[in-house]
C-alpha cells in the first residue's frame, strides 16, 4: 500500500527542511546532498523520496548522476494555510496594542501628580 504524503509531512522533519534549504539555490547530485549530512547515504536517499513524492523537489537523470533540484511551488499550500493564522494573530497584536496605548493614555494624568511629589 502506497502512503499518500503531502507537504506538511516534508517540512515537518529537520533534516527534509535543511536538504530544501540546501537545494533552493542549486541543483546536486544524491552524493553531494548527503555529503552535507551527518547521517548515512540511505537515511538521506529516503529523505529525499519523501520529497519527491510530496512534490518539492524533482530528481533528474544526467548520464548516470542524479540530480535534485527543488520546486517550491508546493511550499504555496503551506503559505495559503498560514496566512488564517496569520490575520487572526495580526487581528489581536493590533488589538492589544490599541488596549495598551488607551492604558498609558489613561495612565499619564495620574502621573503628573505622584510626578510633583518627587
Amino acid at each position: 500500500m502506497e502512503l499518500r504524503r503531502d507537504v506538511f509531512q516534508a517540512i515537518a522533519d529537520p533534516t527534509r527542511r535543511e536538504i530544501i534549504d540546501l537545494l533552493s539555490n542549486q541543483s546536486m547530485n544524491l552524493n553531494s546532498v548527503a555529503g552535507h549530512f551527518d547521517i548515512s547515504r540511505p537515511a538521506i536517499s529516503k529523505h529525499i523520496k519523501i520529497l519527491t513524492e510530496c512534490g518539492l523537489i524533482i530528481i533528474k537523470q544526467t548520464g548516470r548522476e542524479r540530480y535534485c533540484k527543488t520546486d517550491l511551488h508546493k511550499l504555496q499550500e503551506v503559505d495559503l494555510w498560514l496566512n488564517r493564522y496569520r490575520e487572526f494573530w495580526n487581528k489581536k497584536l493590533d488589538a492589544l496594542g490599541s488596549y495598551l496605548e488607551r492604558q498609558d493614555d489613561a495612565d499619564l494624568p495620574k502621573d503628573k501628580n505622584h510626578l510633583k511629589n518627587k
